[in-house]
């Protein structure tokens, strides 16, 4: 730990700047004896309480989903993340993390619940609460004797979520507040009975939040949406109509809702992505179970090798996107616990911890969903008609995994804002991106070095890869910063290719560390299927920074600036050794077909 905790730690979005080698990220291999027991313990609980029930969930049964709800808080499962001084169990993030995957897998309707009441449900009491407020409401919270929600966006204000307009009055005595508006898509609002509401006081500039407790005579609610997937996930609309609450009903500080909704919103995107994982293996293991059973032709029809490039992309992709968001959770863990032994209070620190990687927590949003979406539609494809079916667990998970892209917030707004985080740090000085881009810019114009490194070593060849894909997008984002400059974000189509970009790098990179460190405990043979994996991804990824990368120099750039940059572009994205990717996807559908579940 002492190591990870160094002074020189990689700060979020530092990963594009500097190498990054093994020892300094966390991968799934590395999870502790007492981490492993609680995953355990939570695919128990689902297995036994929620799986053979799946069917009422698709049937729209809401007070199924409260009831596991509460069997999920009477195990613990709700006040993870809830300091014990509170009925919480006081884990750390990267635990939080791990139980929100291994509850999300069977049910999205349970998923959604889940993540609604623990994160934008709690998370701003916890965090943003007084004493006197954490304690009234925690203790529930935490045992699932109080369910929770959160009303912020309304008919007008979706993605601008400052743009509200739900209005709160103070009265003449300054005692209480009156709450007038509308919210919809409220997740858990058929039985929350806490609600962190989000209105206007007169005409700040910033919302403010407040705590309303269901039974307040203002409150009303609509009717339960009818809705693609998720559909035993209570979404309604609440309206406030001289809505009274008392003064001290107010969290955190006036003008300061929009900073618990963006600070929440970082909590809520990287748990969506690692709440997108055990869903995608358990689509896995139906797939390939399926595929082993299903006779075509006379064979199985895991035997044909376009079945077999679905099966080991799912497998790939999905392998890697659990390396990449275990990685990011464990480093805003190691910030919480370095700015508490600085002295930090332990609720801004973890306030802090999540802020520091919002760059990754919006990268990986994009990641996970976008990979639960990829492995869901493939399984359902592997399923042919059967999949489309009802009575096969596909159907249900495809529509499940839909919302995934758009909640916590879309992810077009996710790719924009990471960029934009990135840009926005170098601009306050907190990180030099324009050294390195200044350098990758020189580069271009000096003749490439001739000189063989030695590939001998495993992994050199992937690593010096990953530095030349991180060359691509400096390359790419400091000519688009120095053409538009401020103007940049109005060019909203080459922000979404550097977002790309990024997302491929820190995905890419996630897989190669994850491997090495598995040749590290396991040996290269007894590792070689994850060293497949990880080269495939990085082969896949590559390709997709090029494309993005050349979409974007042929939106700002032309004539001789063009060529350069293409050239420059071609050499960061190409191999010194091409691989037949397939023959890897081939030994990696074989792992999958022999295993008959996913193997890792």
């Amino acid at each position: 730990m002492a190591d990870t905790l160094a002074k020189d730690f990689l700060k979020g979005g530092e990963f594009l700047i500097r190498p990054v080698e093994m020892d300094e990220v966390f991968t799934p291999e590395d999870f502790s004896e007492e981490q492993r027991m609680m995953a355990q313990a939570t695919t128990d609980f689902i297995e036994k309480e929620v799986l053979p029930h799946r069917e009422r969930f698709e049937n729209k049964d809401y007070a199924f989903t409260e009831e596991i709800m509460k069997k999920a808080g009477e195990l613990g499962l709700l006040g993870i993340s809830v300091p014990e001084a509170y009925g919480g169990l006081g884990m750390d993030f990267n635990t939080s993390m791990l139980v929100c995957d291994r509850i999300s897998g069977v049910s999205g309707s349970l998923s959604t619940a889940f993540g609604a009441h623990t994160g934008i449900g709690t998370l701003p009491i916890l965090l943003y609460g007084n004493e006197d407020q954490r304690q009234k409401y925690l203790p529930g919270l935490a045992t699932g004797e109080l369910m929770g929600a959160y009303c912020l966006t309304e008919p007008g204000a979706g993605s601008d979520a400052n743009s509200g307009k739900t209005k709160a009055e103070l009265s003449a005595d300054g005692k209480t507040y009156k709450i007038n508006g509308q919210k919809i898509w409220i997740s858990n609002a058929g039985f929350a009975d806490v609600f962190t509401v989000f209105a206007r006081i007169e005409s700040d500039q910033y919302l403010t939040a407040f705590i309303v407790e269901k039974g307040n005579p203002g409150m009303s609610f609509g009717e339960e949406e009818n809705k693609l997937g998720i559909r035993a996930s209570s979404t309604r609309q609440v309206f406030f109509n001289d809505c009274e609450v008392d003064a001290s009903a107010l969290l955190g500080e006036r003008n300061g809702g929009f900073k618990i909704a963006m600070n929440s919103l970082n909590y809520g995107r990287i748990k969506l992505a690692v709440a997108c994982m055990d869903a995608a293996r358990r689509v896995i293991t139906h797939s390939v179970s399926y595929a082993n059973e299903r006779k075509q032709f006379g064979v199985a029809i895991s035997s044909f090798g376009a079945l077999q490039f679905k099966m080991a992309e799912m497998l790939t992709r999905t392998w890697v996107a659990e390396g990449a968001v275990y990685r990011a959770g464990q480093d805003i863990e190691n910030h919480i616990i370095r700015l508490q032994e600085q002295g930090m209070e332990p609720k801004i620190a973890k306030l802090k911890g999540v802020e520091e990687y919002a760059i990754e927590c919006a990268i990986l949003k994009v990641l996970g969903s976008e990979v639960g979406s990829y492995v869901s539609d493939e399984g359902l494809q592997m399923y042919g008609g059967m999949g489309y079916s009802a009575d096969a667990p596909l159907e249900a998970a495809y529509r499940d995994v839909r919302i995934a892209r758009i909640y916590e917030g879309t992810n077009e707004i996710n790719r924009l804002h990471s960029v934009a985080m990135l840009l926005k740090k170098a601009l306050k000085g907190e990180m030099d991106l324009m050294t390195p881009a200044m350098a990758v810019a020189g580069e271009l114009m000096d003749i490439p070095s001739f000189d063989t490194p030695d590939y001998s070593v495993l992994f050199t060849e992937e690593k010096e890869i990953i530095v030349k894909l991180k060359k691509s997008v400096l390359m790419v984002a400091g000519k688009a910063v120095e053409t538009f400059g401020m103007n940049l974000e109005d060019e909203q189509e080459i922000i979404m290719n550097a977002a790309d970009m990024l997302i491929e790098i820190y995905a890419a990179e996630s897989g190669i560390l994850r491997a090495e460190k598995v040749v590290k405990n396991k040996g290269e043979e007894n590792a070689s299927i994850e060293i497949d994996m990880a080269r495939l991804y990085l082969h896949n990824a590559m390709e997709n920074v090029g494309r993005a990368g050349r979409e974007a120099i042929y939106s700002f750039a032309d004539g001789d600036e063009q060529r350069m940059m293409l050239m420059g572009l071609k050499r960061f994205t190409k191999a010194a050794n091409p691989l037949n990717v397939k023959e890897l996807r081939r030994r990696i559908a074989a792992k999958l077909i022999e295993e008959n579940k996913y193997p890792f």
